[in-house]
């Protein structure tokens, strides 16, 4: 006769070995806690309506003859680049949306880079190449705490030595001092640009027109009166002026002041910036690599430069017509450049980030600052809290009335849903910018609701296998895959509503989303990797597989049926040999 446990498949949910499942989360929980305490992220990071913060309104003001710039197609791509500035500084849960037709608001929560965040959401980060015509010291130059950059580039293929210039000192002599209007004039039609064949003398020419002669005159009066001793006054240089428009600069720290031809390379022709240490000297610098086009305009405008004189072989690097570095120019240089000087890390990274995500497609005037205090998310939070709470406790004294023994199965998955939910969130702050909001909050209270669920549908399973005449260890297993396909889909269906929520929304409503679809995840975890195994184990319990009334298992107390009899086995006919059977 075949041995009778031949062929047979293991119980369903692994009976047996149990306990692999509960070392398994038992180390994942383990690690997880270790971790937070590692990594020194022992609470979750808060939103700015839990932290606090700044709340910044941004102004759109139009460029003199283009009213009709500000329009939404503008305001939504300047909203996209502030995201992407904020965010590319590590200020994470920022919010940034239009109101009405040309205002911006700009939520900030409080951390480490929310200052820079304030400097830099703003910035129009407009950066030109322009050629210099007149360089001269200011009266008080101020001591530089800024970058006095120099900027360098990759040689062309003609092998001529890659170049390198700082900007002029403080005392250099202008090439031509105070240049008159006509003087000016004819700088301006001497400047590099690419249609010009080879570089023009800046002497005067008798036969100039009058338009050019009184443009210089008045670029040369705004020479003249340009105030650079404040960074109000510095901001407001050159305001106005066009990119085809010679201007008027000042540097960064006011100590020399400028008159710019037209631009020639400007920041669409920049594909990338990034802040690096100079190997050779362990200085920050920026470096940039241009497009295509833009390599071309760099190289053509540089071979023009370098056969110039002091200082008309100088270009300014200027951003938001605050010129960073004007560097002189002694080769020819493309591909890429590099912005080096006094940077430190982070006026270097600030930098590249500007340049990285591109300029505003507007100009902005910072309205309002306003501080956000935490008092009223603190306040909701607290409520929210104790309202979650209350719901717990109901949750809890439901399932011991009704469920009874069953309960602390419960208890425990909760417990250990919460050590998951809480470590996880603490870690995805400075993994992924994770930050807990008050809608967070809601969405994990609601989760209680979504796991509970879980454990009432296995429950239920169970003790319907018990009505049917089963003993307590066979319905643990029977019941699994059906309370298993339930669940499955249960939890399916909530987390496409998370994604689709999160997917479709923006803002702290993202965080409702994402925290719902986390808690219905790890819902499953629970489950399949504390849940069944426990139960399983209790089954083998006197105290569970005996019905005491207080097990929640009872079969009196459940109205079960009597005990499934197997069916007899029956024959044809007698067997002779016993080896046949």
């Amino acid at each position: 006769m075949a041995a009778p446990n031949k062929g047979r498949r293991p119980a369903a949910g692994g009976q047996s070995k149990p306990g692999r499942a509960l070392a398994f989360i038992l180390i994942a929980m383990v690690a997880l806690t270790g971790g937070m305490f590692i990594s020194h992220n022992t609470t979750p990071r808060l939103g700015i309506d839990l932290a606090g913060g700044t709340s910044i309104t941004l102004k759109a003001k139009p460029e003199p003859g283009q009213e009709s710039a500000i329009n939404k197609a503008n305001m939504d791509t300047a909203v996209s680049i502030m995201e992407r500035r904020v965010n590319g500084l590590g200020v994470t849960e920022s919010e940034v949306q239009t109101q009405g037709s040309d205002n911006i608001i700009v939520n900030i929560p409080k951390g480490t880079n929310s200052e820079q965040a304030r400097q830099q959401v703003g910035q129009t980060a407009k950066l030109y190449f322009r050629p210099v015509l007149t360089a001269q010291p200011t009266a008080a130059p101020t001591p530089s705490a800024s970058p006095s950059a120099s900027t360098s580039g990759k040689p062309t293929p003609s092998g001529t030595p890659s170049a390198s210039g700082k900007g002029t000192p403080s005392g250099a002599p202008s090439a031509s001092g105070s240049p008159k209007g006509r003087a000016l004039s004819d700088a301006l039609k001497a400047s590099p640009t690419p249609g010009a064949s080879k570089p023009a003398s800046p002497t005067p020419n008798p036969s100039a027109p009058s338009g050019d002669a009184a443009a210089a005159a008045k670029l040369q009066a705004q020479f003249a009166a340009l105030d650079c001793s404040t960074k109000e006054a510095r901001s407001k240089a050159g305001e106005g002026a066009k990119s085809t428009e010679p201007t008027v600069a000042c540097d960064q720290t006011g100590a020399e002041k400028f008159i710019l031809g037209p631009a020639e390379v400007d920041g669409t022709d920049v594909s990338k910036a990034q802040a690096v240490i100079n190997q050779q000297n362990g200085q920050w610098i920026v470096q940039m690599d241009f497009t295509g086009g833009g390599s071309k305009k760099f190289a053509s405008i540089t071979g023009k430069l370098s056969q110039q004189q002091y200082p008309n072989n100088r270009f300014a690097i200027a951003l938001d017509n605050t010129v960073v570095s004007a560097p002189t120019v002694s080769t020819t240089l493309s591909g890429s450049a590099e912005i080096s000087g006094n940077f430190n890390q982070q006026t270097a990274q600030d930098l590249a980030n500007v340049l990285s995500y591109g300029a505003l497609p507007l100009t902005f005037q910072e309205q309002s600052v306003t501080t956000v205090t935490a008092a009223l998310g603190a306040d909701q939070l607290h409520a929210g809290l104790i309202a979650g709470a209350i719901g717990l406790a109901l949750v809890i004294i439901y399932l011991v009335a009704y469920y009874r023994g069953l309960a602390l199965i419960a208890i425990l998955s909760l417990v250990v849903s919460a050590i998951l939910t809480y470590t996880i969130m603490a870690l995805l702050g400075p993994g992924i910018g994770f930050a807990l909001n008050l809608p967070a909050v809601c969405g994990a209270i609601v989760a209680i609701g979504i796991t509970a669920d879980s454990f009432i549908v296995y429950f239920e399973r169970i003790r319907d296998e018990i009505r049917e005449g089963r003993t307590l260890r066979p319905a643990v297993e029977r019941a699994w895959p059906r309370a298993r396909r339930t669940i499955l889909v249960s939890d399916f269906v909530s987390f496409l509503a998370a994604a689709v929520l999160f997917i479709v929304t923006v803002g702290k409503v993202q965080g409702f989303a994402f925290t719902l679809g986390l808690t219905t995840l790890l819902d499953v975890v629970v489950v399949f990797l504390f849940t069944k195994p426990v139960m399983t184990l209790l089954a083998r319990r006197k105290f569970f597989a005996s019905g005491h009334p207080w097990s929640g298992l009872d079969p009196k107390r459940l109205g079960a049926k009597p005990p499934l009899r197997r069916a007899r086995r029956t024959t044809s006919a007698p067997v002779d040999n016993p080896k046949e059977a």
